[in-house]
């Protein structure tokens, strides 16, 4: 049994990691912050639910307190830590930068600090598919350069790659840091489209539809993707010997046991298709309201999965329309549609 710590469990994707781990066994200790940033009552009953498993505890705080998490890590004493818990949404960024800053730097720096105190196994960070920023060449490859970043929230992750980096290096700190693609699923986040466009249709309500829907994403499956990382915690990065010996396409550094990892479903979906299969699932048509690309959006997201499937042996492969369908479910479960 492992120990395994992980920030943001009553998050949309740490809820369903922690689940996970659990299920196979590990011990899990969660940290979050149970924030207002959505409804607070979704967060506390994803953490009700893990709860009911004897191998889950759980401690509330915000990782800028490092204090706190530094008492929650000495108890804990973990093997692993997954840090998931940050700041979302591309859109908020542009209202609130200071949160992203404040949750998503410092508080990862007080998340990299505790794992080089504890010499953990392994770190494990989110990043996210928006440091790829303005680059064009699709798919998205891990081993190209991602500098331009177009809105804050993308500038903090990149900003937590280099501070990993650095820190695999100079204590050498096994770090592995994953880029999600547009992640989407049951018990998610109220601010993703997928949950705004069901209950905007149900009710009655017109939906967003951005750049006139041509817009393309990468749609992940949050059982896919929480699979992903559940492996990717046995893929420990080792510092190399000789850099030459490092394959082609695998991004671990040259001078650090560190690594980066996209985790997608290597498939480009056009957003009014992706509309189109909700109203399908729905047996309802939406109220579109076609509308200009917004201040740091990008018109198409889409990974290449092979690093992934190299070091795991897997890689997510859940069609957008039975996501949508299984989201759908859970949804009409949940609030009794």
């Amino acid at each position: 049994m492992q120990k395994v710590l992980i920030t943001g469990t009553a998050g949309f994707i740490g809820f369903h990691l922690a689940k996970l781990l659990l299920a196979n066994g590990d011990r899990v200790h969660g940290f979050d912050g149970m924030t207002d940033y959505y409804d607070v009552r979704l967060k506390q009953r994803r953490h009700a639910a893990l709860l009911q498993n004897p191998n889950f505890s759980c401690d509330e705080g915000m990782l800028e307190d490092a204090e706190k998490f530094d008492v929650v890590a000495d108890g804990f004493e973990p093997d692993v830590i997954v840090h998931l818990a940050a700041q979302a949404g591309v859109r908020y960024s542009l209202e609130n930068p200071r949160a992203y800053i404040d949750s998503n730097v410092v508080g990862t720096f007080n998340v990299m600090e505790a794992a080089r105190r504890h010499k953990v196994q392994h770190l494990l960070m989110a990043s996210t598919s928006s440091v790829y920023g303005a680059n064009t060449d699709m798919p998205f490859d891990e081993c190209e350069k991602a500098d331009t970043q177009l809105t804050i929230y993308a500038a903090t992750k990149k900003a937590n790659e280099s501070m990993g980096h650095s820190y695999a290096h100079l204590w050498d700190l096994p770090t592995t840091m994953f880029r999600f693609f547009t992640v989407y699923g049951t018990w998610g986040r109220p601010d993703l489209a997928l949950y705004k466009f069901v209950d905007a249709i149900l009710n009655d309500r017109p939906i967003d539809i951005y750049n006139h829907g041509d817009m393309y994403r990468d749609f992940t499956y949050i059982d896919d993707l929480v699979r992903a990382i559940s492996l990717l915690i046995k893929a420990v990065p080792v510092r190399p010997e000789n850099p030459e010996d490092i394959e082609e396409g695998d991004s671990l550094s040259p001078v650090a046991p560190y690594r980066v990892v996209n985790i997608g479903n290597s498939d480009k979906v056009r957003l009014l298709d992706f509309v189109d299969a909700i109203e399908d699932c729905l047996g309802k048509k939406a109220i579109r309201n076609y509308m200009d690309i917004q201040m740091g959006d990008v018109p198409a997201t889409w990974a290449n999965a092979d690093l992934l499937q190299r070091l795991t042996g897997y890689r997510p492969q859940t069609d957008f329309k039975d996501g949508i369908q299984k989201f759908v479910d859970w949804f009409r479960d949940y609030y009794d549609k």
